[in-house]
């Protein structure tokens, strides 16, 4: 595998191309290993790994300190420094989810589907590894871990690029994925990172390097996802942003929409599931409105509102018709007075992004309404929206949010990195 070089240098274009599309040829042999590992290497590799993470806790912190030192020097936002950190809880967190990912049933093999045809053929639809997937991220280091993990319990090899703020701490990280590997007797470019920080290593990962390339996620920002969905020569797995909506009902109970507000916007503000829109029905404006905004703005987050809003407390500020469709990732909110269900789900379908929507409610026929009509990957009924992660839906973590329809959607975990063969057995039928 091509040697790792510096963050400052600069490869010329020949040499990367050159560099780039020996790691795709090298994923892909190592492909070809990974799909007949048996389920116990593969668990093993993952073990390991996670040993290596605690191990070398030390060695990842000292690398994320050089990245955030060189982040808050260009001044980035706060968000931005939260997303880009790491901790002793959150490498112990990374280490705990690749445990678990080795804890899931294999997904390789599965029998999905199984039928006789009257000429007697038996046919089979059975999983099988997508090959080779390109990961794509910026400042999260973590979806190293994550993204690497995943891709090897599916069978597939891995080519992570992550960005350039998380450069050393990516390093570190995957650095320990490769002594899992080396441990489990698996190939080592089974989960390869690119080790050129340059805008042109995407471009060629986007040009599917010479076809070793199956299919590409992005996990970053909208202009990131944008160039990938606009340039990329092979599939992409990809949520151009996450316009998260709560929609607060009349029937709703004020301390349960107060607790699911407020975790769904300030747990995490610069998840993709973090709430950008409150949505308060009008009959319930008298009741709820004012002490929602007053929790929101009491835990920190600038409130931009519609006249209604605004007029419940004097800290609002107005919004503008581009608050409707933001995804801040930070401690701001859109706030907007609609006139029933049917308002909030038009008002998520024009502005929403088909990532993630909530409505608080006890109204069971209201929540039914919703969660039926609402076109988007995740809805939820009075449950936070930061449950929209492929951990907490039992996956072992996720390689990214789909919001298309092919495919995959929703969390992409394990059974979605795969796809699906035919196998078909008879006794000598031939076909008329």
């Amino acid at each position: 595998m091509s040697k790792p070089v510096k963050l400052e240098s600069v490869a010329p274009a020949a040499d990367l191309r050159a560099a780039m599309r020996a790691l795709g040829a090298e994923a892909r042999a190592a492909a070809r290993a990974l799909a007949n590992a048996p389920a116990e290497t593969k668990n093993r590799a993952l073990t390991a790994a996670a040993e290596a993470l605690r191990a070398r806790a030390g060695e990842i912190l000292a690398a994320n300190a050089r990245d955030l030192e060189a982040a808050r020097a260009k001044g980035l936002a706060g968000s931005f420094i939260d997303r880009l950190t790491l901790d002793p809880g959150r490498i112990e967190a990374m280490a705990r989810g690749l445990e678990e990912v080795a804890a899931l049933p294999d997904p390789v093999g599965r029998v999905l589907a199984t039928f006789t045809r009257p000429n007697g053929l038996t046919i089979e639809r059975v999983a099988t590894p997508l090959g080779v997937i390109g990961v794509i991220y910026e400042s999260r280091p973590n979806v190293t871990a994550d993204a690497g993990a995943l891709c090897l319990k599916a069978g597939d090899a891995a080519i992570l690029r992550g960005g350039s703020d998380s450069f050393h701490s990516s390093a570190a990280i995957h650095a320990c994925l490769t002594a899992g590997l080396k441990a489990a007797g698996l190939p080592e470019a089974a989960i390869a990172r690119v080790p050129f920080a340059s805008r042109e290593a995407v471009g060629e990962m986007l040009e599917g390097l010479g076809g070793a390339l199956d299919v590409i996620v992005p996990r970053g920002g909208k202009s990131l996802v944008e160039r990938v969905q606009r340039e990329a020569r092979v599939p992409v797995f990809a949520h151009l942003e996450g316009v998260v909506h709560v929609y607060v009902d009349a029937t709703a109970d004020l301390d349960k929409a107060k607790r699911l507000l407020i975790n769904s916007k300030m747990r995490r503000t610069g998840v993709c599931g973090a709430a950008e829109t409150l949505l308060v029905e009008r009959a319930a404006a008298p009741r709820l409105l004012r002490p929602l905004i007053e929790a929101l703005i009491e835990a920190g987050c600038a409130v931009r509102g519609d006249e209604a809003t605004r007029a419940v407390d004097k800290r609002v500020t107005a919004a503008s018709e581009a608050d409707w469709r933001a995804e801040y990732l930070d401690a701001i909110i859109s706030a907007k007075v609609v006139e029933n269900l049917d308002a909030a789900i038009a008002h998520i379908e024009t502005y929403g992004s088909h990532h993630t929507d909530c409505i608080v409610t006890e109204d069971k026929a209201a929540a039914e309404k919703f969660l039926k009509q609402v076109d988007s990957a995740i809805v939820l009924h009075n449950a936070s929206t930061q449950f929209a992660d492929g951990g907490e839906f039992g996956f072992g973590g996720e390689i990214g949010i789909a919001t298309g329809r092919m495919h995959a959607r929703g969390p992409v975990g394990v059974e979605q990195l795969c796809t699906f063969k035919y196998r078909v057995r008879g006794d000598g039928q031939t076909r008329a």
